[in-house]
């Protein structure tokens, strides 16, 4: 009987408001996008896993590329994820503990590719789970979508697709029920939809709301979502809940803390837009991978 000799490979554990994640450095491990797939399938579940929402890679950026690092994300069930704000945030702050990135009065400046397309990322020194601010592309493709039951649901794109409810009370919203069939509603093929459930509290240019996230890739509810964030405060703001300021800075809180989404807005263009919050490590352990 032949006996195969797992891999060790060292893994780290980050969350972002509670949005959690298995990061590895992929400079080294070298795993293509099939074995990624496979990794994040074996270990995002938890009790039989790590436990997490998705799975960071930290990789070396294309040769033309200008930037320090590339981001390859994978949700929970292996899928692509083109961009996952909080896991941008996390992963910035550990290619900073990797030496990556050009620093400044005590802020880490990071340029990184991502298959969402090119991010910016500030980290500031000192504190270990201190804020870590996105710049962020604008938005795109915000305005009511077709859904089949015929409810109001908005959609935009902040480097993945969403949905945004508008609730009185996040609380009594039915986002184990609604998430999923929203979700898959045909009005967002191919690719399906992140589902965000939002209750405005405050308006004005330092405005806040609350905010709930079915995830797509996890099937399920998450603690919080940093494009979802994105997505419900510019829902908001376009939507006409939040004022008029010409600048906004809007907290959205979620159930696993508060991200700020700061942008400008001219007419209907957005600008400026930018995602900040905590970062931190849980802790680091290593994993025995059999391919």
């Amino acid at each position: 009987m032949i006996v195969r000799t797992p891999l060790v490979v060292p893994f780290t554990k980050m969350n972002g408001a509670g949005n959690d994640f298995v990061v590895l450095d992929n400079r080294f491990l070298h795993f293509s996008d099939d074995e990624l797939a496979a990794i994040a399938r074996r270990f995002c579940p938890r009790r039989t896993g790590v436990g997490a929402d998705g799975l960071l890679a930290l990789d070396e950026p294309a040769n033309d590329s200008d930037a320090d690092f590339r981001m390859r994300y994978r949700n929970a069930d292996g899928s692509l994820g083109t961009m996952c704000g909080n896991g941008a945030r996390c992963l910035a702050r550990f290619a900073v503990r990797a030496g990556l990135g050009a620093e400044a009065d005590g802020v880490v400046h990071l340029a990184f590719d991502t298959d969402g397309g090119p991010y910016r990322a500030r980290v500031e020194g000192g504190e270990p789970s201190g804020p870590v601010e996105l710049d962020v592309p604008p938005p795109r493709g915000f305005g009511v979508a077709d859904i089949s039951g015929g409810e109001r649901v908005l959609q935009i794109w902040t480097g993945t697709e969403h949905a945004v409810v508008f609730t009185a009370d996040v609380e009594t919203a039915d986002v184990a029920g609604a998430g999923p069939r929203l979700r898959r509603d045909p009005a967002f093929e191919p690719t399906g939809a992140n589902v965000n459930f939002v209750e405005v509290v405050e308006t004005g240019p330092e405005a806040r709301v609350r905010a709930r996230t079915f995830e797509k890739g996890v099937e399920a509810e998450t603690l919080a979502c940093g494009t979802g964030a994105m997505a419900s405060a510019l829902a908001a703001r376009l939507d006409g809940h939040l004022g008029d300021a010409e600048r906004q800075s809007v907290a959205v809180e979620m159930p696993g803390g508060t991200l700020i989404v700061g942008f400008r807005v001219d007419g209907d263009e957005i600008s400026d837009l930018t995602l900040a919050g905590p970062a931190e490590t849980v802790y680091e352990g290593t994993i025995a991978w059999l391919g």
